[in-house]
Parts: C-alpha cells; structure tokens; sequence
C-alpha cells in the first residue's frame, strides 16, 4: 500500500521538487551514457574515472582563486582540470613504455590526492563559503534545482548532435585509428573533440552524483547495452534509455526510503540493468552464448555420428548395428543412443532392432561433412604444406564451421579435386 502511495506521490503535480530531481537525474545519465559509449567502445573504460577524479582539482582552485562558489567557475575549473588529465595521460602513453593501464591508474591517483589535499585546505582555511564543497564527493542529486536540468538538457542536446554529426568518424576512431587515419579524418581533432564533451559532461554531472559514481553513469550503460546490439546507433539509444530509466528508478527509491542517497541508487539500477542486459541479450548474453554452445556440441555430434554411419555403411547404402559404432568408432553408449534419437526425429536415419541406415537426406548431409574435411585437407597441404598426419585432426574441428559459401570457393580454388591427399574420394 505504502509503494502505489510513493507512485501517487512521486507523479503528483504538487511534488515540484521531485519532478525536477528526477527529470533532471534521468537527463544527467542519459547524457552520460551516450557520450560514454565511445569511451566503451575505445576500451578505456579507467579513463572515466580518470576525469571524474582529476576534476576535484580544478574545483578546489577555481574556489581558492575566487573565494565564491559560483558554478561557472566550478566547471571551467573541472573542464580545464579534466583535459589536463585527458592531455598528459596521451602524452605519457606516446613517451613511455609504459601500460596504458598504469599510466590512468597514477593520473587518477595523482590529482584525486591533489584534489583532497585541496579541499582539506580549503576547509582549514576558516572561510565561510567553503561549506558544502564536499557535495563533488558525493554527489547532492536531491538539492538540483531547473537551473541544472536546463544545463543538464543543453548538454545532452550538444551531445546528441555532435554524436550524430562525427558518427562516422566517432566510430572508426573507436574501433581503427589507423583505418580511419587513411580514409582522410583528422584522428587528432576527432579524439580531443570526443574528450571535451566527455569531460565536459562528467565535469557538470559530478555536482549531481559525485566523483566516485560518474565513472559508474559514463561507462555502464554502454557495457550494458554492447551486449543487445552490434549496432552503434542502437548501443547509443540503449546506452541513453538505460541511464534516463536509471536517472528516473533511482530517484523514486530514494524518495521512497529513509535515508537513502540519490546518487548511489541511481548506479545501483543502472547496474541491474546492465547485468540484465549481459545475462539475457539476445545475441551476445550469457544465456544465449550457452544456448549457442548447446547448439553447437548437437550439431557437431550430429554431423560425426553421420559421418561415422556413412564410412561404415559403405557410403551410406547399407544397414549397420549400433554396436559396430559403439566398438569401430568409440561412441559411448549413452551419448550415441541421444544423438541417434535426434537423428531419427528429424528423419536423417531409420532405427529397427538396434540396426541403422542412413536416409537419402542424412547421405547427403553425411557426404557434406566428409566433402568438408577432404577439401580442407587439401587446402592445407596445398598451401600450408604440412604433413599428412597433420592434417585429420585440424580438418575434425573446421568441418562443422564451413559455410556453404567456403565449400564454394574452396571447390573453386582447388579446381574442384577428385581425391584428398590420403587418396580417398571427396563425394559431390
């Protein structure tokens, strides 16, 4: 009862304030979550909390400098900070040798402990106006006003079409520099413009959740939403729909509970969903992947209990006993007697009496296979030149993943041959 009271309430006109914490949170992740994709997909996930990190910093001296706590002067503070970090991290990187992940992790700690040592002096200064200064810590996602929804909008606007003006460019700057290097793009101008509106959009969201959770809002969406699509535009539109429902969801339970901090539940849901996208993704999640494996060791199975039939059954044309694949080709009898099953169900053999024979579509399914791995046999020898021993047990495992169209151009490449290199015939 209590929770549909929290909905009437949360949804309800006179509620301003929550409206606005909302809106305005759902409008920060969704931002953040687009942007961050190509961050993702440039596989430097650390550099997000490299720049909500370094951004401490430039907040305390934008302080120190003007003894007011103005926003402008925080985020240009936090801007400048950010590209410094984003600026030595590539410089380092091309003068050293060392790893890249070595490099983010001491910038990170570098100027988050200047960054604290900064706001420890700050608040030993005595200066009345220092109070509150913690909140980039943290985060202060309750105190947001329509001021930081209007920035909040104009920032995920900017991102918005400047994603979808340098998508092309974006995009091959995140998978091959040098590829996109040669098709004429500017790799320099594409990376630093990518990085401004990176650290432009952590330094205005770390004032809502804080310097330890923006990392979080930059880079889980995008892990999220990589396991639903291969699509880059449809990764940026679940990117952003998993933070603006996250924005929204975390919100509501912190209202709904006593006591329990906005920015942290915010991450806590985009987590879930994350995690729901990586275990039920249609393609590529973890439930899938094992499906796929299932399908894969059944086709496998199928194809060499087929293939087995047909060698021993004088390509295919006689009947031969379960027991004679028991003993001539080491089939256990359990897993045998599943895969016969499944062969008879979709009519590829006839079973009587423990007796086998191979149907007209299981021989040309059986002659597939064994054409499969003499051709590829052949390819080998041919072009690899290895041994004649060497050759079945690679053929075994490339067999059940040659495409109609490889068959085809193998065929085609070694003028379609009449015998492998053991001298056995290859079927057509």
């Amino acid at each position: 009862m209590q929770f549909w009271e929290n909905i009437t309430t949360f949804f309800s006109a006179e509620n301003y304030t929550l409206f606005v914490v909302s809106l305005g949170s759902g409008i920060l992740c969704f931002a953040a979550g687009v942007v961050g994709t190509f961050t993702y997909l440039r596989k430097r996930a650390l550099i997000g909390d490299v720049i909500s990190h370094s951004v401490l910093p430039g907040v305390a001296i934008a302080f120190m400098l003007t003894g007011v706590k103005n926003p402008i002067y925080f985020l240009t503070g936090a801007i400048i900070s950010g590209l410094l970090s984003i600026w030595i991290v590539d410089f380092v990187q091309a003068k050293s040798k060392l790893k890249p992940d070595t490099i983010l992790a001491l910038t990170l700690s570098v100027f988050f402990g200047v960054g604290i040592v900064l706001l420890t002096r700050i608040q030993h200064s005595g200066v009345a106006a220092q109070s509150g200064l913690d909140s980039f810590l943290f985060g202060q996602a309750a105190s947001m006003g329509i001021f930081d929804v209007k920035l909040f909008s104009a920032i995920a606007v900017i991102n918005i079409i400047c994603i979808t003006v340098f998508l092309r460019g974006f995009s091959l700057v995140s998978f091959d520099e040098h590829y996109a290097k040669g098709l004429g793009f500017n790799i320099s101008i594409l990376k630093s413009f990518l990085a401004l509106i990176t650290v432009i959009t952590v330094a205005i969201g770390v004032q809502a959740v804080g310097v330890v959770l923006m990392a979080a809002l930059l880079i889980t969406p995008a892990a999220g939403a990589r396991f639903l699509t291969n699509s880059i535009p449809k990764m940026l539109a679940f990117a952003g729909l998993f933070g603006f429902l996250s924005g929204l969801i975390g919100v509501f339970i912190s209202y709904s509970g006593t006591g329990m901090p906005t920015g942290p539940w915010i991450v806590v849901v985009l987590s879930i969903f994350a995690l729901i996208a990586i275990l039920f993704g249609k393609k590529k999640g973890v439930f899938a992947r094992m499906r796929l494996r299932k399908s894969n060791n059944v086709k496998i199975n199928n194809e060499n209990v087929l293939k087995d039939i047909y060698k021993l059954a004088d390509k295919g044309n006689n009947t031969i006993s379960v027991q004679d694949l028991i003993e001539k080709e080491k089939h256990s009898l359990s897993k045998l007697k599943s895969t016969l099953n499944r062969l008879e169900a979709t009519d590829y053999i006839d079973q009587v009496r423990g007796l086998v024979i191979l149907s007209d579509k299981g021989r040309i399914a059986a002659r597939e296979v064994i054409r499969k791995h003499r051709l590829w046999e052949i390819y080998l020898s041919k072009y690899f030149q290895l041994d004649e021993d060497h050759l079945h047990d690679d053929a075994e495992g490339i067999e059940h993943v040659i495409t109609p169209e490889i068959e085809k151009e193998l065929i085609k490449l070694l003028d379609r041959p009449k015998t492998d290199p053991h001298q056995s015939e290859i079927p057509y």
